[in-house]
């Protein structure tokens, strides 16, 4: 049997990637953890950083330490009320391959002739970081031939 007709045999509704997309896939969520893995963590700078409306900022904020890949931390300035910043824990920052990978992605297929708006670099040496699919043996997978998917321990076949 052939990979493609196992994969036909699997229950769809049990992914990974679909689980993962129902967590951050829309525009503001991604745009919100990219500046918050760049440092922005208030409200009012994220707000006009994003453009996004309050609303939807406040609700994907609360949606994203809900989910635990935010949390909020309390702060006061002086002569103002308490307030909260919004850091990454590691749940959060477990994504930061995805979202350098949706960089390279745009770097390489959508950027405007003149580059790439943001270069990343190894703070410890200056080389340019970009993901790769990797093995646990470290050999650099090349392409789709080299990927040999099967089922998981996680897999149900479909109902017949």
């Amino acid at each position: 049997m052939t990979w493609t007709q196992e994969w036909l045999e699997l229950d769809p509704t049990v992914c990974s990637v679909a689980r993962t997309v129902a967590l951050v896939g829309d525009k503001w969520t991604f745009l919100l953890l990219r500046e918050v893995n760049n440092g922005v963590r208030r409200f009012e700078p994220l707000q006009r950083r994003l453009g996004a409306p309050r609303a939807v900022l406040a609700a994907r904020l609360a949606h994203l330490v809900d989910a635990g890949l935010l949390e909020r931390a309390p702060y006061r300035e002086a002569g103002q009320r308490t307030r909260f910043e919004y850091r990454l824990t590691q749940r959060g920052a477990d994504l930061r391959p995805v979202l350098v990978a949706l960089m390279q992605y745009g770097d390489e297929h959508l950027a405007e002739d003149a580059g790439p708006p943001v270069e990343l670099r190894h703070r410890g040496c200056g080389a340019d970081v970009h993901v790769a699919l990797v093995c646990a043996n470290a050999h650099v997978l090349s392409g789709r031939d080299d990927l040999a998917p099967r089922p998981g321990s996680g897999a149900r076949r479909l109902a017949s």
